[in-house]
């Protein structure tokens, strides 16, 4: 089910919107927007979850971060 709504947004995120679905990289401007607010809701549903373990386990030590950052790095994720 989709909802209709309207929104004001900036020029230059309509534009970006209208340039993705010239690009073929986005159906429609809709589906660009509901793209980009879905990742925005995954972050910040992972962000809570991160913030619970952190609450309930502690902050991560240096070996773990170590190891989460080689992970990372080997799957051309790091910075």
């Amino acid at each position: 089910m989709t909802t209709r709504i309207t929104v004001s947004l900036p020029e230059e995120l309509v534009a970006a919107a209208h340039a993705a679905v010239a690009a073929g990289s986005a159906t429609s401007v809709s589906a660009y927007v509901a793209s980009a607010l879905s990742e925005k809701a995954g972050r910040e549903t992972l962000a809570g979850l991160l913030a619970e373990w952190v609450e309930e386990l502690g902050p991560p030590t240096a070996d773990e971060e170590a190891w989460v950052e080689g992970a990372l790095a080997e799957m051309g994720l790091g910075d």
